[in-house]
């Protein structure tokens, strides 16, 4: 048995784990799996040799848990970096293949799980692969019939997505502890609440538009009819109290209580269709950010925090087809009469960038600011003031797949 002790990287002292406890031991189930590889000691980014060295090609971004860090998968391996402030922890680039097309962090531990992409990927795009950083090798795999969609991880499980099916893994052991049918899910969406005192994970329901909650302290499943469309995009409050979903339109996303499935709030993002790429609640669930595919980054005012279950005016809300209006809008009067964009709840800031490119967005660690991240390498740290609303004002801007390159 191959043991598992997750603690800060070395040599990185502004680094510190999370309190909530660390997972137990993970045991290899197949002493048969996929030998370590090899990794190759990759040049300093800011040393002047590595100008001749040419970036390698993205293949996925995230942000951890508690938006601190992101990670990068590339052609040649994977990245992490830390938000604030910014720069590059370290790198791991492999010797053979190296394509990484998911890696999901455990907070700052150094435990990762990685999934094989692009053209060579580094490991079989049907297998999760536990890296354990401190030994430079993974020690730990689940291996399924099919392509692994998406991967998310929790102190005490592992949440595995395929195109039709989620799976969740004890973390001591990897023995499966739950597995769910789902609508066609090619993104992989779906997520956990982090708290230590509860366990929610939201994904795919069976029918288009439809989301499945698990409520595993208290062994409760709620569907919630979100949308008439497919769902693009969404996501839990940290402590699965709160959660937002966007269809494939992208005109609206829509707030609800997790635990009944009330309708908290609807706000617009705008009124032609777009992709939404991602969605991010503030840690105290006041603002939620929103990024597609139209360039635009928007933040929204929300009404309830996650401490407030919701549970007022159930009757009156639980419709997640009725537009929520501010009491304060002047025409609130004439709800129903004109079409709903009058009605409706508009962001309180906007960050403009390239339209058509991919970004997906969090919150900073400063009060009110945001960190954007671009499938080009882009790293954007915006401020915005809820007193005046309207444009962000750009703070800092590096390209992380070329550090030396900011300003």
């Amino acid at each position: 048995m191959t043991t598992l002790s997750p603690s800060p990287w070395p040599n990185q002292p502004d680094i510190t784990d999370s309190p909530l406890n660390p997972p137990p031991p993970i045991p290899n189930p197949n002493p048969n799996s996929t030998p370590p590889t090899d990794v190759v000691d990759t040049p300093n980014p800011n040393s002047t040799n590595s100008d001749q060295i040419p970036p390698p090609n993205l293949l996925h971004v995230t942000f951890n848990q508690d938006y601190g860090c992101f990670s990068s998968g590339t052609d040649r391996g994977f990245r992490i970096y830390n938000c604030d402030p910014f720069r590059e922890l370290f790198r791991r680039d492999f010797d053979t293949g190296g394509g990484i097309g998911i890696v999901e962090m455990l907070f700052r531990c150094n435990i990762l799980a990685l999934v094989g992409g692009g053209t060579d990927p580094q490991y079989p795009v049907n297998k999760v692969m536990i890296w354990d950083d401190h030994q430079s090798r993974c020690i730990g795999e689940l291996t399924f019939r099919s392509e692994v969609r998406g991967v998310r991880l929790r102190r005490d499980s592992i949440v595995v997505v395929l195109e039709k099916k989620v799976l969740v893994y004890n973390f001591a052991d990897l023995k499966l502890l739950h597995q769910v049918e789902t609508f066609e899910n090619p993104k992989g969406l779906c997520e956990v609440s982090q708290g230590s005192g509860s366990f929610v994970m939201v994904c795919f329901g069976l029918r288009k538009g439809e989301v499945r909650v698990e409520h595993y302290v208290t062994k409760r499943t709620k569907f919630i009819l979100a949308h008439d469309s497919r769902i693009a995009c969404l996501k839990l409050s940290q402590d699965g109290v709160l959660l937002a979903t966007a269809s494939t339109k992208g005109t609206l996303v829509r707030i609800f209580n997790t635990y009944d499935g009330t309708l908290l709030q609807e706000v617009r993002r705008g009124v032609d269709r777009a992709e939404i790429y991602s969605l991010a609640f503030s840690s105290t669930a006041q603002w939620l950010a929103v990024s597609s595919d139209k360039g635009t980054v928007h933040v929204f005012s929300l009404k309830t925090h996650s401490q407030n279950e919701g549970t007022d005016n159930l009757d009156n809300n639980s419709n997640p087809k009725l537009a929520v209006t501010s009491p304060g809008s002047p025409l609130s009067f004439i709800k129903g009469v004109l079409p709903k964009y009058f009605n409706s709840e508009w962001s309180v800031a906007q960050y403009r960038l390239i339209e058509g490119s991919q970004y997906i967005v969090a919150f900073g660690h400063q009060k009110n600011t945001v960190v954007i991240l671009g499938l080009d390498g882009s790293f954007y740290r915006c401020k915005f003031d809820p007193a005046t609303s309207g444009e962000m004002t750009q703070l800092e801007y590096h390209n992380f797949l070329k550090p030396e390159e900011a300003f």
